[in-house]
């Protein structure tokens, strides 16, 4: 196995995990998990916990939860199976969703946000309207680049230069 294809871990995800998921209809527990760490490294263990609740297999819901995500007929939807019947908290839903379907999902990251001059939604019950309203119609027409990856990444690092820019000019 060639494990320096993780030290890259968004070239991996975006290369082999999104193409596994596209031929598969499901991701395995190592894929699903190499989002999770890539959008939160801290939140491993609190989304393990949630998947193994009572008696399921690590595996079975892996499999079970990117199964219903790919039979979602609807982007909406996609992000309802994620949120509303998994409980994912909204920015988990949209990486995971990003990973799946990059040229339909943008992060919803506290840094594109706030560039968006975006108050935060995440605990509201039309969270998912509003995700496809506000965040990411904002995403496609203030970022920059080619694709809705590219606008994704250029909104977060010009969030991360100018926190940069703050640091070394206090």
């Amino acid at each position: 196995m060639n494990f320096a294809k993780y030290y890259f871990l968004e070239s991996y995800l975006f290369s082999e995990v999104t193409q596994s998921f596209r031929t598969n209809g499901f991701l395995t527990p190592e894929e699903f998990f190499a989002i999770v760490i890539w959008k939160a490294n801290r939140a491993k263990t609190t989304v393990k916990r949630k998947l193994t609740k009572g008696d399921r297999d690590l595996a079975s819901s892996v499999k079970s939860l990117t199964q219903q995500i790919q039979t979602a007929t609807t982007d909406e939807d996609k992000l309802r199976v994620l949120v509303e019947d998994w409980r994912f908290r909204l920015p988990m839903a949209t990486a995971i969703l990003t990973v799946l379907y990059p040229d339909r999902f943008s992060v919803y990251d506290v840094r594109v946000r706030e560039q968006l001059g975006i108050k935060d939604f995440v605990d509201r019950k039309d969270q998912v309207d509003r995700y496809f309203s506000e965040f990411l119609s904002k995403v496609q027409a203030e970022g920059k680049g080619e694709t809705l990856r590219d606008k994704d990444r250029y909104l977060w690092g010009k969030s991360w230069y100018e926190d940069l820019q703050n640091l070394v000019q206090t």
